[in-house]
């Protein structure tokens, strides 16, 4: 299977934001991309960072499912878009997912939000498996996957070939620019991705918007923990690779024993 990881610029307006999209999922398909993934509530922003978040309500949720449901159709690839959705508790951050002719397949919501993101959104209580083209995928977004590794495996242990991960780190405005992934002296972001794959033997997807000081890159990391290919930092773009998921065997989220730890 190929899949493209998204990775735009923040976006200045709403119609700016669904251009940025519509590129790129051209791009993805062109280069026949099965599956694009973008970043965390990339529409209308992730609050609570250091750029302004669009302004956003039901009208314009409905407006963004509506256009991005049609980019799926026309370009006939399957998308994973990074949202925000609006409930009658409140905003959550969802992971809306279209097949290939632009069905909705059913929102993924953040189920573990950071605790500086209390105050803006509520979390959600699902969990939910996906499949285009045969192949089971899941979606862990942003905090999830950085600090609830079993939010990871539980796409893993019922089939998951690739869990993506939607996220946002970093700045438009101060920071310290990322040169090598992995590295000792760099957050810690990084060296969590290669734990989430290398510890359920499966694809890791991660994509984070393009910023200009990123704490993350987009990155594919392969089933043994290596990162197979990544954007460069803080440029817009997509990144599409191939899985080869004879390798995603899943074998060590397999072997997970949960009756084997009992509260005494």
């Amino acid at each position: 299977m190929i899949i493209a990881l998204a990775s735009p610029g923040v976006a200045k307006t709403l119609d700016d934001g669904l251009d940025r999209v519509k590129r790129l999922l051209a791009d993805a398909s062109e280069q026949r991309a099965a599956i694009a993934c973008f970043p965390e509530a990339y529409l209308p922003g992730l609050r609570g960072q250091d750029f302004e978040v669009l302004p956003y309500e039901r009208a314009d949720e409905e407006r963004v499912l509506t256009t991005v449901a049609d980019f799926a159709r026309t370009y006939r690839i399957a998308t994973i878009l990074g949202m925000e959705h609006i409930t009658d508790a409140g905003r959550q951050i969802a992971a809306a997912v279209f097949d290939a002719a632009g069905r909705l397949q059913g929102l993924q919501t953040k189920t573990q939000i950071d605790p500086s993101q209390d105050r803006f959104y509520v979390p959600g209580d699902t969990r939910q498996m996906f499949e285009v083209d045969g192949v089971k995928f899941g979606v862990a977004i942003c905090h999830e996957g950085w600090r609830y590794p079993e939010a990871v495996r539980w796409a893993a242990v019922r089939g998951a070939k690739v869990v993506f991960h939607p996220h946002q780190t970093g700045s438009d405005r101060t920071g310290v620019p990322l040169t090598q992934f992995g590295s000792a002296s760099a957050p810690y972001d990084e060296k969590a991705m290669i734990m989430r794959s290398k510890e359920n033997t499966i694809y890791f997807a991660s994509v984070n918007d393009a910023l200009r000081y990123q704490e993350s890159a987009t990155a594919l990391i392969d089933p043994s923990g290596e990162c197979q290919a990544l954007l460069p930092y803080g440029h817009e773009g997509v990144l599409v690779q191939t899985l080869d998921l004879a390798k995603a065997t899943g074998l060590s989220a397999s072997r997970y024993a949960p009756e084997r730890y009992p509260e005494r």
